[in-house]
């Protein structure tokens, strides 16, 4: 798989199954409605109208189905006939599941996703996901052949005319990102430090025209990032703070998004056990989501100001490691008794996010990580869990999510119950809550928002993706179509307009003009 380059084209073009393998994929409704004219080409000779319609007959889709047209060359499968309200209207699980399992090897393949305009960007998301980048098998060494997989979508429903070129670079843009985010989540320590992560910050900088403005070890302890050096100052290579900006001419308001990008999480000398360790090289998942949804977003044409803040440190053991009943002073100003070294992103972010109300001006801010395992437990494996200040954007997260199949389930925001748990004897507060079954993942969002103030007027959105950040043993790039489609409103983009919550009911290019002294909707 990590030699597969994916390609998104109006048209796939005609060929032999049997020379390049083709998989159709779509809710069995929408597959009968596949004319035969529009498919033919990429089945015969070797599979008639008759096998076709038959194959459909047999599926029966519990929740997904699929039957093989010719041998393991050309194969149908059927999506869930209805998903939940909760999940998406793509079924984007599904899609990567099914492609996983059912697409045909080969160097040069074929997927003829059938489906209607509105799941286009979530499908496509979801394709990508199937086609990890990162592997050290010695057997993938020796293979020097690049290997294509070709994605042809065909539209049924409402406005169901042919993919424009804008869309197609748009998903191509999309599924580069989250390829991108699931590599760097995939790629372990030894190779993926801070020094490394640094340098991928850069690539994507350069590719946009952006220098990158870092902040790194003792700088970090004397302009007073308490935070992110004491987490990361045991470690070999040294912790930092970067930021990617990006200010166009127009804008209306200042987004930042805040990245927690631990590259290995121990849990300091509060130590994690022999199998709670294993799988923490994903601890960066939140940083490498917005690295990866930044470049998108920037290539595709963003009208706001837009700034990545990557929070990077390993939490490592030695000497200099931060123990138990230290108290460090963050960047906001507040003090924090250590009484858990496990707690270490809320400590990080805290700093990311002062920093981006105090030194970027920031409107809205927008944290990212995988924060609590107890994630998990509150909401699932499959939908992040968002927290935040302000009640529209919580619905916007959700709809977002399930526009684009990153999905999200909100947490309960109550600070003048739950942040009592924080509560020191000897300092602003703990790092750590008091009782570990009084809504913990609400608690560890309720840290990083203190350093911001309860009371502060902008926008403050924590999205915790420790479950889905990965499915099994790989990365699932989450997090990149998520911001996308979040913030859709403000981009130049056709298809990222259409899965923002606004939809198609956003501001007219006449409105905006008119909006040149107010703040851009978003939601």
């Amino acid at each position: 798989m990590a030699n597969v380059q994916l390609e998104f084209q109006a048209s796939a073009g005609e060929a032999d199954p049997q020379s390049r393998p083709v998989l159709v994929l779509g809710q069995l409704h929408n597959l009968h409605r596949l004319p035969w004219a529009q498919l033919r080409g990429k089945l015969q000779p070797r599979v008639t109208e008759e096998i076709w319609q038959s194959a459909l007959s047999t599926l029966n889709p519990n929740p997904t189905d699929s039957c093989p047209l010719y041998l393991n060359y050309a194969t149908v499968a059927a999506l869930p006939s209805r998903v939940s309200r909760h999940n998406s209207p793509s079924a984007a699980q599904f899609v990567t599941r099914l492609v996983r399992n059912c697409l045909p090897g080969g160097v040069n393949r074929c997927i003829v996703m059938v489906c209607e305009r509105s799941e286009v960007f979530a499908s496509a998301c979801a394709l990508a996901r199937a086609f990890p980048l990162f592997t050290h098998r010695s057997s993938a060494s020796r293979r020097t052949e690049k290997k294509t997989v070709t994605v042809e979508f065909y539209l049924v429903g409402q406005n169901n005319g042919p993919i424009e070129v804008a869309t197609l670079k748009c998903l191509a843009s999309a599924t580069e990102g989250v390829r991108l985010a699931a590599r760097i989540v995939d790629t372990p320590c030894n190779e993926m430090n801070t020094d490394n992560f640094l340098e991928e910050i850069k690539k994507v900088g350069k590719d946009l025209g952006i220098t990158p403005t870092i902040i790194r070890d003792e700088e970090l302890k004397e302009r007073g990032f308490g935070g992110i050096y004491g987490v990361g100052k045991a470690a070999l290579h040294p912790p930092a703070l970067a930021v990617l900006s990006h200010t166009p001419d127009g804008a209306t308001q200042t987004i930042a998004w805040v990245g927690k990008g631990i590259v290995y999480d121990t849990g300091g000398l509060s130590i994690k056990g022999k199998t709670t360790m294993p799988g923490m090289k994903r601890d960066c998942g939140g940083a490498a989501a917005i690295l990866g949804a930044f470049k998108a977003t920037v290539k595709q044409g963003f009208k706001d100001n837009l700034h990545a803040v990557f929070c990077l440190a390993e939490n490592a053991v030695g000497p200099r490691a931060t123990r138990p009943d230290d108290i460090h002073v963050l960047y906001s100003g507040k003090t924090v008794e250590i009484n858990n070294t496990d707690a270490e992103g809320r400590l990080i972010l805290a700093d990311g996010v002062a920093y981006a109300c105090k030194d970027l001006g920031a409107d809205i801010i927008l944290d990212m990580a995988t924060l609590t395992g107890a994630q998990g437990i509150a909401t699932g494996k499959y939908h992040a869990a968002v927290l935040t200040n302000n009640e529209e954007w919580e619905k916007a997260c959700v709809k977002a999510g399930r526009n684009c199949g990153d999905l999200v389930h909100p947490l309960v925001y109550c600070p003048e119950l739950h942040f009592s748990e924080f509560t020191s004897a000897v300092a602003d507060m703990k790092n750590s809550v008091a009782d570990r079954d009084n809504t913990p993942s609400s608690c560890a969002g309720l840290f990083i928002a203190s350093h911001i103030g309860f009371d502060w007027p902008g926008v403050w959105v924590h999205i915790d993706i420790a479950a889905p950040v990965h499915a099994g043993e790989r990365a699932t790039g989450y997090g990149v179509a998520l911001l996308l489609s979040l913030f859709g409103g403000a981009s130049e983009d056709p298809l990222l307009n259409m899965v923002s919550p606004l939809g198609c009911n956003g501001d007219s290019p006449a409105e905006d003009m008119e909006r040149d002294s107010k703040r851009r909707r978003l939601v």
